[in-house]
């Protein structure tokens, strides 16, 4: 069976171009006893992908050269080898971005729900939710009343961030990049308020969004935003780090403010997390994200991106802005 391949053919220097990718022609070999032929019909694209295509040390393994990129994939089983999966069934798993994998029951779960749309699986019902919802209640664990700021909060993560604050009974102040995304957090996803970082007064208008400080901050930035929010710690904040997209494609190093003092003089906590450290309470999260899908109180933004083929342009989105909420491709119906 005719079949296609995205492989990762260099390292970036900076921002990703498209001979970072190589698309390539392959075919599909026989089903083999026990696998399951998933057709790929999302594709997720995630910040956190760009510290796989690098030599330096990190969390998770870097790509190989000449080898797929990797990323969640939400599919359609073809084929079935193995009597717990059926054709038809929806399924969703860390592939290889093909058209078309032959795996293991190991390397796919089946969705609880195809009433919603399938792409949620790889926003709010997937990584991104969790991310979500762990960094903020685990490790931020906002009280009602205490105000709660989130970088990057148009984003895949940020939005679910802010809108789970929401429903604590916090008060949340959102940081995005642009008109069009500061009114989408406060119009349509309830935010209190919403700053543009890319604006001249971006710092005055921190401020006066912040009159009574800041007790849990969810960096997703880094950066000059960072910089700026750490000036506005209450005492006993809490920072839950998700990322630094900012400083992703800038080989050398960033040197700003140094954060030491603030956590001293405010008492504040700050840490680094990893989704993965949650696994266990995955399936509660995951009641409790799509509950408030159904009801209502959560909102998802997905930009798709049409096209196998328009995956590299897809991931170059997520760096430039020109995604809004959780980036995704579209490959087939």
């Amino acid at each position: 069976m005719q079949n296609k391949q995205i492989l990762f053919n260099q390292i970036p220097q900076g921002m990703p171009q498209d001979d970072t990718f190589k698309i390539e022609e392959t075919t599909t070999p026989e089903l083999a006893n026990n696998e399951i032929q998933v057709q790929t019909l999302y594709m997720s694209v995630d910040p956190y992908m760009r510290g796989r295509m690098t030599k330096a040390d990190s969390y998770v393994q870097p790509f190989e050269i000449n080898a797929p990129i990797v990323s969640h994939i939400v599919g359609k089983v073809t084929q079935s080898n193995d009597s717990t999966f059926n054709k038809g069934d929806i399924v969703v798993g860390m592939l290889p971005w093909r058209i078309v994998n032959n795996v293991t029951a190991q390397q796919i779960n089946k969705v609880p729900s195809t009433d919603v749309p399938l792409d949620l699986y790889l926003s709010v019902l997937g990584m991104p939710g969790q991310t979500a919802y762990h960094g903020l209640l685990d490790i931020g664990q906002p009280k009602a009343g205490e105000t709660v700021v989130v970088s990057a909060a148009s984003g895949a993560v940020g939005s679910v961030v802010g809108q789970i604050a929401k429903i604590k009974g916090c008060r949340v102040v959102g940081i995005a990049g642009g008109d069009k995304k500061v009114n989408y957090l406060t119009e349509t996803l309830g935010f209190d308020a919403g700053v543009d970082y890319k604006k001249a007064d971006f710092a005055e208008k921190l401020a006066e969004a912040l009159p009574d400080g800041v007790d849990v901050y969810f960096e997703n930035v880094g950066g000059v935003v960072g910089d700026e929010v750490f000036k506005h710690l209450n005492r006993f904040a809490r920072i839950p780090v998700c990322g630094a997209i900012s400083s992703y494609n800038h080989p050398e190093e960033d040197i700003g403010p140094r954060i030491q003092g603030s956590l001293i003089k405010k008492q504040a906590m700050m840490r680094g997390f990893l989704v993965a450290e949650f696994a266990s309470d995955f399936k509660a999260a995951s009641e409790q994200l799509a509950q408030w899908v159904q009801q209502g109180k959560i909102k998802s933004q997905v930009t798709v991106e049409e096209g196998f083929d328009h995956a590299p342009q897809a991931f170059r989105n997520l760096f430039t802005g020109d995604n809004f909420g959780k980036q995704v491709i579209k490959v087939t119906e």
